[in-house]
């Protein structure tokens, strides 16, 4: 029985150490609940094996003999190891690295043999077979613990792999956002770089434009001056053509004329002779009978010496006489001209060369005149017809200066500017008249001629001035001729000391002398001559009513009086009778007309326009003026006024 009992014992043993070799072998590549565990996918580390659990109880503590036994093989073999012996024994077999331990085997074998020779043996072999119970249900307690552990492993795996894969996701997310990012970055870059593109081509394009524009802009004014070249050019020959043919059309009509005339005077010419011839054979023979009275004295003074010595010595004496008479009158005439005379300067004065000449032929010719030429136009103005503004204005300086004079407070000076021919120079007489005062014209191109004695007749004109008793309007025309800025270059130094004097004797406001001057560019005179002016007049080109105005007063003047007589019988006895025009269907419309087409025409041009329509009509065959005579002849003259401003704009052009 004991020997039965030993060999189950030591088949359990050779079991148990079999079973603890390949739970060793076991444990190298699997975790059992009697360690930690290790999962190659969270952990790097090697297993550490703990100890086996050791029983509660042994059979040999109760005999006093087992105990010591087991203990005494751990101390043998650690005196073993101490002891220098060669072979190494592994005490841990789960860490061993072969699979199976003789020494375990030994042990047991060396165990169980005292187990066999123990009384105990029964009870040792219930405590193994208990402890092996227990070491089952320990094995199968660490199975289910491990199988718990693997499935919290596999559920913290399937966790991680979710997270990892999250993270995954969230990172794919975010490289995308990322990659989304920088493809937008890299579009709106590569946007921006054609738009940059795109602009600087635009830029260049409009450039280009800008450049072709000014080009064609260029090409297009070269094209155009040549074609303004040649328009003047074909009006300049235009106009020489029209030229030549109203030269020829007046050398036909000339010629005609002449011809008519000459008709005429052969006529005249045989009637003249014929009363020559009966003249001739009067006086002949009225100068034969003087001739015989006369050449018996001569034969009677001749025959008788007495008488030819008388008759010599009276000759010679009325000679001298003469002589001496002529000569003497000549100095004293002189004397009397250079006190009393008018200066030599003067072109026209209402006083009269001497002052007691021109009193009586002044006072009837403004009583004869005086109402007439202020009814004629019905603007108290004689012929002068200007803007009812300027008028007005002349007006109240013609009352003015009159009630200055009779106050005897000093005159003012005037300046009267504009275009030629409107009208200075009769509004400077007509306001002198106006005013009461004396009228004296003179011409500032009359000076430079003078030279040195410039300044003498300057001072002589300035004194003769002052003797005027009703006071004298001195108008200088033209004055812009030696009252010009001082230090041009081409001023000679007696224009110089002339516009000295001048300025010297109106240097104060004078009581006798109003100083009117005239020109037609007032920028040209001397700061100290603009000094002593004291009203400025501008005189502009008539309008439209004024030109109607003009034109009816010269065609009153030039064609409805022409051919009347002037009163006196002397003349009407030895001038031929003139003929008269007549006047057919000239109404105001047609003035109106004529006055609507002659626009920029000065005073000047409308009297030479009407002066013109006399000549055509006198050159005609019937002295007769119609509407188409007189259109033909406005259109003439306003087609040459044009062309005459042409001509002068290129000529300033030129210039």
């Amino acid at each position: 029985m004991a020997k039965t009992c030993a060999m189950g014992l030591i088949s359990a043993l050779a079991a148990a150490s079999a079973s603890s070799s390949l739970l060793s072998q076991t444990n190298q590549n699997v975790a059992f609940a009697d360690g930690p565990f290790n999962f190659p996918l969270f952990s790097s580390s090697s297993p550490s094996p703990s100890p086996s659990p050791s029983p509660s109880g042994s059979p040999q503590s109760s005999t006093g003999q087992l105990p010591s036994q087991p203990s005494a093989s751990p101390a043998s073999t650690t005196d073993k190891e101490g002891s220098g012996n060669v072979k190494a024994r592994n005490d841990n077999p789960r860490t061993s690295s072969a699979g199976f331990d003789p020494e375990a085997l030994e042990r047991g074998a060396k165990a169980l043999r005292e187990i066999s020779s123990s009384s105990n043996a029964k009870k040792a072999f219930e405590l193994m077979k208990k402890q092996e119970e227990t070491r089952q249900a320990e094995l199968a307690e660490r199975a289910a613990e491990f199988k718990a552990m693997q499935a919290q492993a596999e559920t913290e795996r399937q966790r991680v792999i979710y997270d990892e894969q999250k993270k995954l996701t969230q990172h794919q997310a975010q490289t995308k956002s990322q990659m989304a990012r920088y493809e937008d970055e890299l579009a709106r870059k590569r946007m921006q770089a054609e738009n940059e593109y795109q602009r600087a081509r635009t830029q260049e394009l409009v450039k280009l434009q800008e450049e072709s524009a000014i080009r064609q802009e260029q090409a297009r004014r070269a094209t155009e001056e040549q074609i303004q070249a040649q328009r003047r050019q074909t009006e300049r020959e235009k106009a020489e053509i029209e030229r030549e043919t109203i030269r020829v059309k007046a050398m036909a009509e000339a010629e005609g004329r002449a011809h008519e005339a000459k008709l005429a005077e052969e006529v005249n010419r045989r009637m003249l002779v014929d009363r020559a011839n009966a003249e001739r054979e009067k006086w002949v023979a009225a100068i034969n009978t003087t001739f015989d009275h006369i050449g018996g004295g001569l034969r009677a003074i001749l025959t008788d010496q007495n008488k030819l010595v008388v008759a010599v010595g009276g000759l010679t004496a009325l000679a001298a006489g003469i002589y001496t008479t002529r000569e003497g009158a000549r100095v004293i005439w002189g004397y009397v001209d250079r006190i009393l005379g008018q200066p030599s300067l003067i072109r026209e004065s209402s006083r009269g060369k001497y002052p007691w000449s021109g009193i009586f032929s002044r006072a009837m010719s403004s009583l004869r005149n005086g109402d007439k030429t202020s009814s004629k136009n019905g603007n108290g103005f004689g012929d002068v017809i200007l803007h009812l503004s300027l008028q007005k204005r002349i007006q109240q300086l013609s009352g003015a200066t009159a009630n200055t004079k009779a106050h005897q407070a000093p005159f003012r000076n005037m300046l009267f500017y504009g275009p030629p021919g409107t009208g200075k120079t009769m509004a400077a007489r007509e306001l002198a008249r106006k005013s009461g005062l004396d009228y004296a014209l003179m011409t500032g191109g009359d000076v430079a001629p003078l030279g040195p004695q410039a300044v003498t007749k300057i001072h002589q004109l300035f004194d003769w001035a002052k003797k005027s008793k009703r006071g004298l309007l001195l108008f200088i025309d033209e004055a812009d001729a030696f009252l010009c800025e001082r230090n041009k270059t081409y001023m000679s130094e007696a224009q110089r000391s002339a516009l000295n004097a001048l300025l010297f004797r109106t240097g104060d406001q004078s009581k006798d002398i109003v100083l009117a001057l005239a020109t037609n560019r007032p920028g040209d005179l001397d700061s100290a001559v603009a000094d002593r002016i004291d009203e400025v007049l501008e005189f502009p080109l008539p309008g439209e009513d004024e030109r109607f105005k003009l034109l009816k007063l010269y065609l009153d003047k030039y064609i409805a009086q022409a051919g009347s007589r002037k009163p006196g019988l002397l003349q009407n006895l030895f001038k031929k009778q003139q003929q008269k025009i007549e006047i057919k269907g000239l109404t105001d419309d047609i003035l109106r007309e004529a006055a609507a087409k002659t626009e920029g025409f000065s005073g000047r041009e409308i009297a030479k326009l009407m002066a013109s329509v006399q000549a055509a009509v006198y050159g005609s065959e019937s002295c007769v003026l119609d509407p188409n005579l007189f259109r033909e002849v406005v259109d003439y003259k306003v087609a040459e006024h044009q062309q005459r401003r042409k001509l002068a704009g290129a000529d300033g052009d030129r210039a």
